[in-house]
């Protein structure tokens, strides 16, 4: 007798399945090849972008001080770290990405309700880079043709350019991201050290630049500020910390996947957030304002052969990052919806025309919208769906799944015609609890702390409502 959750299947129990696709499929122990190493270069890789640069600087936009900023940030990627291993666990221990997971929680058809609300946040994330990456463009070509700054819609021809090469991208596949991954990353690193040299210089070194005080009078000022900035923070990688079995169901061992991520993800964040947070200070002593865009500070570096090499790595990198970060996953979220008949690439392409359509300007109008609306509004949903994973896996389940069910109709997971409605019942609690700050003042306390009023009723309705489980079942061979 062996138990089903056994990492060898049967292959054409699950292959013949409207509920499979290679794509979807377990990852083979032989091919779980990932060490620490590659989960700590992935977090680098995915870690050093232009939003955390953003995320940081916005803060200082907002009036905090350095220290208070540098505070926030590392707290907020210790706290997503939690959530972030625990999902991990399931992908690491028996191959399954992220889409297959959630079945066990939420039904075999149940499971497309959390991967539909993670694709689209990662759609709007697509808009997004690809938004800053016009950006660069438009910033590039101006420096080189100062004219091109009459062109009332030379922002959105760039904008459109960019989504082009990321459509481009996603054509060639898997191999291709693998590739701009592994060369990218370090690039956008140096333009931060080379930004934060440039702001060091101008500034007058690092004692004017990190001496511009909190604006905050009190310490109930500084709170009220603090806690949405801290649930935009962990919403930051709120989206990850839900596929984070994407990429966990590469991994060697257990061990591998979660010394990786303690390493690379809250150093990572922190260090270039540190970039952020000292050249936006830096902006307010050299130009009088505080400039949260880092487009627009690398604008005035003053040579145009400088501006314009410094947007072709800027380019390269949040190329890398957007479609590493923001189309993986959600290729993998559409293509469960029907596995048949949606692909990886086909995944990857409603994604950017999804992205498109979310208007990925307006979430980056200013550092209010960018933190307290996107950032904080959607992890209002993503708590939940974490709440109900963790608490179904570790808590009711105890770590074992039935693999091959979750393959099938008509196994343990398909519980209401596919739909497992105590689950989506607690994620459904969850987002209106925390959504009920939003239309009601007197509760905004609700809305500011989004992901966490959201994971915590989610996970309490889950567990409440949920009938324990028969013990595990099992197969004869």
């Amino acid at each position: 007798m062996t138990e089903v959750h056994s990492h060898e299947l049967r292959a054409d129990t699950i292959q013949s399945s409207s509920l499979y696709n290679k794509d979807l499929a377990p990852v083979a122990p032989a091919r779980r090849r990932w060490h620490s190493y590659n989960y700590a270069a992935l977090w680098i890789s995915m870690s050093v972008n232009i939003p955390t640069y953003m995320l940081a600087s916005g803060m200082i936009a907002g009036g905090m001080n350095w220290s208070q900023a540098l505070f926030t940030v590392f707290l907020g990627n210790v706290l997503v770290l939690i959530p972030m291993l625990l999902n991990a666990h399931a992908g690491a221990q028996y191959g399954i990405p992220f889409p297959v997971f959630a079945r066990a929680s939420f039904g075999v058809l149940g499971a497309n309700i959390p991967a539909i609300l993670r694709a689209l946040v990662a759609c709007g994330w697509f808009g997004i880079q690809t938004w800053i990456g016009g950006e660069a463009i438009n910033t590039m070509i101006v420096a080189l043709a100062p004219g091109w700054a009459k062109f009332h819609s030379g922002a959105a021809v760039c904008f459109a350019l960019f989504w082009l090469l990321n459509v481009f991208v996603i054509l060639r596949g898997i191999e291709t991201i693998r590739f701009l991954q592994g060369i990218s990353a370090p690039f956008l690193l140096l333009i931060g050290l080379a930004l934060l040299l440039w702001a060091r210089g101008k500034a007058g070194g690092f004692g004017p630049m990190l001496a511009t005080p909190s604006k905050f009078q009190t310490f109930g000022e500084f709170f009220r500020f603090f806690i949405p900035s801290l649930t935009g923070v962990v919403g930051f990688w709120a989206t990850v910390s839900l596929n984070i079995p994407d990429f966990t169901r590469y991994a060697r061992s257990q061990r591998d996947q979660m010394v990786g991520q303690a390493l690379g993800l809250p150093a990572t964040m922190t260090f270039y957030s540190f970039i952020g947070i000292a050249v936006t200070s830096a902006t307010m002593i050299i130009f009088g304002e505080a400039i949260w865009d880092p487009v627009k500070v690398l604008a005035r570096l003053g040579s145009p052969w400088a501006v314009v090499l410094a947007m072709i790595t800027l380019l390269m990198a949040t190329l890398n990052v957007n479609v590493a970060a923001n189309v993986v996953s959600p290729a993998n979220d559409f293509s469960n919806l029907s596995p048949r008949r949606i692909s990886f690439r086909a995944g990857g392409l409603l994604t950017a025309v999804v992205g498109l359509l979310m208007q990925p300007w307006k979430l980056l109008a200013s550092y209010g919208s960018y933190i307290f609306t996107w950032l904080v509004g959607y992890s209002g949903f993503l708590g939940p769906i974490a709440g109900v994973l963790i608490c179904d896996y570790f808590v009711v389940r105890k770590k074992i799944l039935a693999t091959e069910d979750l393959y099938r109709r008509c196994g343990q997971y398909e519980y209401s015609h596919g739909f497992h409605w105590t689950a989506v019942v607690a994620l459904a609690a969850g987002a209106g609890v925390a959504f009920i700050g939003l239309v009601v003042p007197p509760l905004r306390v609700l809305y500011d702390y989004a992901w966490f009023v959201g994971f915590l009723v989610s996970f309490v309705v889950y567990f409440v409502l949920m009938p324990k489980p028969a013990p595990a079942v099992q197969a004869a061979d």
